[in-house]
């Protein structure tokens, strides 16, 4: 017999919407940072009326997986918007730090920092 998961505390709710905020600003685009407020928004509106219990731990956890891609899409935007090679370089090195949460200086030398 499966356990039931126990639904989200309103405190958990709150990190989560200020999370979800707190992810637009790593958006420099005016267009997509006011997109990503206003979705949110929506989303926590629709989800305000949920009823069935086992609905709100699934709700909850497909936000926390959104997060995740809107963080992800965050990190895309910001390499896309370099243009040299050295800043390519420095940008995927932040990438995979922010992303895999360890630093290995895998593109990092004096060279490419402009150092050298």
């Amino acid at each position: 017999m499966a356990t039931a998961v126990p639904p989200p505390s309103r405190k958990q709710i709150l990190s989560l919407f200020r999370s979800f905020f707190r992810s637009s600003r790593l958006f420099t685009d005016y267009n997509i940072r006011e997109y990503r407020k206003c979705r949110t928004i929506d989303e926590f509106r629709h989800n305000k009326t949920l009823t069935n219990p086992s609905s709100v731990p699934a709700a909850f956890a497909d936000g926390n997986y959104q997060l995740q891609v809107a963080k992800r899409q965050a990190l895309v935007y910001h390499i896309s918007r370099r243009k040299s090679k050295a800043s390519w370089r420095l940008s995927i090195d932040w990438c995979l730090f922010m992303l895999l949460g360890f630093y290995d200086g895998l593109y990092i030398e004096s060279e490419y920092c402009g150092l050298g």
